[in-house]
């Protein structure tokens, strides 16, 4: 007699095929319940778990900053735009990104003043040039809407450039302002070529095609031209600090020599105008404590790529030619 059949019949009798059959019904049933209920439990076990990770995803990526700012429908508001990185076109700062968020900015009806808080060594002066024009027809558009720059760590050369389009600049008295010049830096492999016996053979259609090339010895023409270029880039550099700074810059010879001064040394040059933070220019400039940040925000892949830190991981080579590529740029930095 099988164990099954002992438990249930401690007798020792004979099972009727009736009562072997109901035993076995009564065993299936038992069994295909646990089996049901060890389902339901994986299940909900598993649906718990997706929760929680789908929590904690949320709160991964409001702390990264990968879902955005806060709601722009929110009242009465001081609008903020981040200036913060290098300028240049596709970079961390750029023209369109720019003229995304500050027409965000002005068409919320609930904005009452602007503030672009800068963090920036310079970059493009096209870039820089461009959004400096835009700031300055914004305003002409919402003369209502006063714009204040805010520096922090720097404000130099192109960051200067986009800071000059406010109504006022703000400093921190630790903060770097000014580097008001142009440079065009390159490199030059003549010598090394010599010494590793490497001869540069380079064909041309148009004598000045091959401006400023690397493996090739100083051509003074070429020096000369490219020179009263970034002269002539200065000059529009300097003529933009002018008009945004008027009757309070305090000009001097190393006004726009190239040279940079503390936050409060920028003020008694008349190219800053107060200390102040964000925080302080909403509340007593502004009279609106509340902040709301256009600043643009990448595609969720790009923001993806930067927090990974994608760049570090070019090759040399890649870092190289982007070198040599961008070396013959004029660049305000």
């Amino acid at each position: 007699m099988s164990e099954e059949s002992q438990a249930t019949n401690p007798s020792n009798k004979p099972l009727s095929a009736e009562d072997a059959s109901w035993q076995r019904d009564v065993i299936e049933k038992l069994a295909t319940s646990a089996l049901l209920e060890q389902k339901t439990a994986r299940r909900w076990r598993i649906f718990f778990k997706g929760l929680m990770f789908s929590y904690l995803f949320i709160l991964l990526f409001y702390a990264l900053g990968w879902l955005g700012n806060a709601s722009k429908n929110s009242g009465a508001h001081t609008a903020l735009i981040e200036v913060s990185g290098v300028i240049e076109a596709g970079g961390e700062v750029n023209a369109d990104s720019f003229m995304n968020s500050l027409h965000d900015a002005y068409d919320d009806k609930n904005t009452k003043g602007l503030i672009l808080r800068i963090n920036s060594p310079g970059g493009s002066p096209v870039q820089a040039g461009i959004i400096n024009d835009e700031i300055r027809r914004q305003k002409k558009l919402h003369p209502s809407i006063p714009v204040y720059a805010v520096v922090e760590d720097i404000c130099a050369s192109g960051g200067y450039y986009i800071a000059v389009a406010a109504d006022k600049i703000y400093v921190d008295k630790a903060s770097i302002v000014g580097s008001i010049g142009v440079l065009m830096d390159g490199y030059g492999f003549t010598e090394v070529m010599k010494k590793v016996g490497v001869e540069r053979r380079l064909l041309t259609a148009g004598e000045n095609k091959a401006m400023l090339d690397p493996f090739s010895p100083v051509n003074p023409k070429h020096q000369v031209l490219a020179q009263n270029m970034l002269n002539e880039i200065h000059e529009q550099f300097k003529t933009v600090v002018r008009q945004g700074r008027g009757s309070r810059l305090v000009e001097t010879p190393e006004t726009f020599s190239g040279l940079f001064w503390s936050g409060e040394q920028s003020i008694n040059m008349g190219l800053a105008d107060a200390i102040g933070s964000a925080d302080y220019v909403a509340r007593e400039v502004i009279k609106e404590k509340q902040i709301v940040d256009f600043t643009h925000q990448d595609d969720f892949a790009s923001r993806i790529a930067k927090r990974i830190g994608a760049s570090a991981i070019a090759s040399f080579g890649e870092t190289l030619a982007k070198q040599l590529i961008s070396a013959g740029e004029p660049r305000l930095h």
